[in-house]
């Protein structure tokens, strides 16, 4: 087995891992997750079949373990979760208005279907006549589970995410509220993309949403989702968790624009799993959060599978954002292609950290991952950490990070033609995000990006 770490982290890391340690003694255990009166209380406004509930009372068991360790360190130890209290959210029932939230996808393009859930509560579905005629399931979780369960109880929470992955994941198990399904049979390919939004709109508010796509074998689809607050004052948290399953010889858009507010945290399980000859291609998007932690998995399990992952990044003020990827190459003849890109201003912190893991039986593998900071700030902070860890011996892996400020003698020249600092700044910002914008083929998404990361930037163009 070949481990290989970024060359320059070995000191570093030892010092991180060992003032996290002496501070995760001390963190009251009351203040990390939801106690029992809690569970029961929820499970109390629950109208779900017998099963689920076995099954959620299961989840809760193995969260009440987990809660008594230790997360696992190479994860979380540059996350700094002691000011989490988990004490001031709790699930809620009620049921808001979507008109009132305001959305950056909704509105922009013609979709087949769209799902609305506001604080945990499923608020409105549509699905064309057109695409339900193709056998296609798109709707609430809750509903179509238990009204399908021969068919989806096979594929929730057992072939990508599990609940004793993590304390997180047995969270989300355990409390899980609704959320968006989508089930493509054989061979079906859904012209049109479908849209999904989580948003909150009251203060206080935890909320549990699940995304599970399935894709039969030979389906094709496209999934927007994005989560948003309804204003910005409010405070929220999302312990969310996404599973894409993807079958031989399908193929899977997936793109998730998170857009919290910053009072928001934002605490994610995510993972796919590709089969043979497939193809997924997954766009995450961090804007907003007071604080973000995604643990993403590509699971490339079938023979040539293949899977892009796009990121695009932008942290302001004091915001924090986390991921911890792996791209597992599982059979032979396998590709994955990761592509982060983080812009960092004011005393923003992004971390990255990345793996790609190859399988003794995923000879001819080939991959890749790259994660590029640009930071607009002298009080910012980027952490780029990726790794290769390899046990078979017929493959091609590579990985780098760079991390780098703006070039003043670009801004200058800019200037020196006319061109003002702020567009300057923008045309700069556009530039290092294109690459990313290149990988992305649908339009509405690429221009959504462009017109956030000008806001994010806090400047408007100025026409010359």
């Amino acid at each position: 087995m070949i481990l290989i770490e970024h060359p320059f982290a070995t000191e570093f890391i030892g010092f991180i891992c060992l003032k996290t340690t002496m501070s995760t003694t001390t963190i009251d255990i009351s203040r990390t997750g939801f106690s029992s009166e809690v569970f029961e209380q929820f499970l109390a406004t629950r109208n779900e079949p017998s099963w689920i509930i076995d099954q959620r009372r299961a989840a809760f068991e193995t969260y009440q373990n987990l809660l008594q360790e230790d997360l696992d360190p190479e994860e979380f130890k540059r996350v700094d979760l002691r000011v989490f209290n988990a004490g001031r959210f709790r699930p809620s029932t009620d049921v808001a208005e979507t008109s009132a939230i305001n959305t950056l996808l909704s509105d922009k393009t013609e979709f087949g279907g769209a799902i609305s859930h506001v604080n945990g509560n499923c608020t409105q579905s549509s699905v064309s006549d057109e695409i339900k005629a193709q056998g296609v399931l798109f709707g609430e979780l809750t509903t179509l589970l238990a009204s399908h369960r021969e068919l989806l109880e096979p594929y929730f929470m057992k072939k990508a995410v599990r609940p004793e992955s993590d304390r997180f994941s047995a969270w989300h198990a355990a409390f899980w509220t609704g959320g968006t399904l989508l089930y493509v049979p054989r061979n079906v390919e859904v012209s049109l993309p479908l849209h999904s939004l989580i948003a909150h709109s009251r203060n206080g508010v935890a909320e549990f949403g699940h995304t599970l796509i399935i894709l039969e074998d030979g389906a094709h689809a496209t999934l927007l989702e994005e989560t948003t607050s309804a204003t910005e004052d409010i405070a929220g948290l999302h312990v969310g968790c996404v599973e894409l399953i993807v079958g031989k010889d399908a193929n899977l858009r997936y793109v998730q624009l998170q857009n919290w507010n910053q009072n928001s945290w934002h605490l994610a399980h995510q993972a796919g799993v590709v089969g043979s000859n497939a193809s997924l291609q997954w766009t995450v998007v961090g804007l907003g959060s007071k604080l973000s932690h995604i643990h993403q998995d590509i699971n490339l399990v079938g023979r040539a599978a293949t899977a892009e992952v796009n990121g695009v990044t932008f942290a302001s003020d004091r915001q924090k954002i986390s991921y911890y990827t792996q791209q597992h190459h599982k059979a032979q003849g396998t590709h994955s292609d990761l592509l982060y890109k983080e812009v960092l201003r004011d005393e923003a912190r992004v971390i990255w950290r990345g793996m790609i893991k190859v399988d003794p039986a995923a000879q001819q593998t080939d991959g890749y991952q790259r994660s590029d900071a640009l930071m607009l700030s002298d009080h910012a902070r980027c952490d780029a950490i990726p790794g290769l860890e390899i046990e078979a011996d017929d493959v091609r892996c590579t990985h780098g990070a760079t991390t780098g400020r703006v070039d003043q003698d670009q801004i200058f020249y800019c200037m020196s033609r006319g061109i003002h600092r702020h567009e300057a700044m923008h045309m700069i910002v556009e530039g290092f995000f294109q690459q990313v914008y290149d990988r992305i083929p649908v339009e509405v998404v690429r221009e959504t990006l462009s017109r956030t990361v000008q806001s994010k930037l806090g400047i408007e163009a100025v026409s010359i």
